[in-house]
């Protein structure tokens, strides 16, 4: 009989809920340390087996090790490279720095061929940027670097929860996507490969545009109707948007682009539709973001909406989210614009 392969060490790095939620993940079968910037939260899990802050009621596996010291993090992988992952649990806000720091760091340590993962969805509100274009940048000076993207339909609620799941693992390279299948494939969750990191990325930001506008028609009362048909055209102008960028088509109909974007725009825990939800019912965007909401779809539309039209590709929903978010427009002339738009062929 086979003997089962040794277990990885994993490095989390980003204590947020998602990243708190594959921490958990991993942990059930890998040795995985979960790292928090905030000395203060990091010890506060680490005592009370629970993230209060990002998954207040979920208690974090006794496995889970805690830490506010990066080289604590880091320093578990050190000692097999070879069986070793990095998990980037931080928003697209927090990606360049996260990784020159790490860049200042791997190669001392003998990681510099470790696969790297990130998690962000969006594109980089002052640069336009995808996660693989600043992870690339600001790796620069670990040439080995091995990268992926792990995305899918997924609320880190749930996750953390033990319920079931579909993710995609998007790199190029077979060795790093099989080492992230093994580090989260298994028991609720369900861990698929493709090598579209384009496609993966474009589909995990604009959806998350997509159910603003989603979440803004709900909120009008426009009905099931205006959202199916949201649905349907906002995965029109993803797919279009992605294959400018070089992304394959077949992608947006997968886990990353149909499945992400029904989800975020349809659940009841979408930060994104909440967004539009309250946008719809008259409140203004400023005081939403006040009350400590936060969405990706807010804050990297009008850097998608940029590129886009750099390319020269349209993005009608995008741009009419864009007008509601930050020019002023009442929702319901944005509605009127979209519906006003030249009849056309569906394809």
């Amino acid at each position: 009989m086979t003997s089962p392969p040794a277990p990885l060490s994993v490095a989390v790095l980003g204590a947020g809920s998602w990243g708190t939620a594959l921490a958990a993940v991993a942990s059930r079968r890998h040795r995985t340390v979960l790292w928090a910037r905030d000395a203060a939260q990091a010890g506060a899990m680490a005592d009370t087996r629970e993230n209060a802050r990002y998954l207040p009621g979920v208690a974090l596996p006794d496995a889970l090790a805690v830490t506010s010291d990066l080289s604590a993090a880091l320093a578990p992988l050190a000692a097999d490279p070879a069986r070793a992952l990095i998990i980037l649990g931080v928003p697209v806000a927090g990606l360049d720095a996260t990784c020159r720091e790490l860049a200042a760091r791997l190669p001392a340590l003998g990681l510099a061929q470790t696969p790297v993962i990130w998690t962000c969805k969006g594109f980089e509100a002052d640069t336009a940027r995808l996660p693989h274009e600043i992870v690339a940048e600001a790796l620069a000076g670990t040439p080995d670097i091995a990268g992926g993207v792990l995305s899918g339909p997924s609320f880190a609620r749930e996750v953390a929860q033990g319920l079931p799941v579909a993710l995609t693992i998007a790199s190029t390279l077979e060795p790093v996507r099989d080492t992230a299948t093994r580090a989260l494939h298994g028991g609720a969750v369900r861990v698929y490969a493709s090598t579209d990191v384009v496609g993966v990325e474009v589909g995990g930001a604009l959806k998350n545009v997509i159910a603003v506008a989603c979440g803004i028609g709900d909120g009008l009362a426009l009905g099931t109707n205006a959202r199916a048909a949201l649905i349907t055209r906002g995965l029109a102008e993803m797919t279009r948007f992605g294959v400018a960028l070089g992304a394959q088509a077949e992608t947006f109909a997968g886990l990353t682009g149909l499945g992400d974007l029904v989800l975020t725009a349809t659940g009841e825990l979408s930060r994104n539709r909440r967004v539009g939800l309250e946008i719809g019912a008259g409140r203004k965007l400023a005081d939403i973001l006040a009350s400590g909401v936060t969405a990706e779809g807010v804050r990297c539309a009008r850097a998608a909406l940029q590129r886009a039209r750099a390319l020269g590709v349209e993005l009608p929903i995008t741009e009419a989210v864009c007008a509601v978010l930050f020019d002023g427009v009442a929702p319901m002339t944005a509605v009127s614009a979209l519906l006003a738009r030249e009849a056309r062929l569906e394809t």
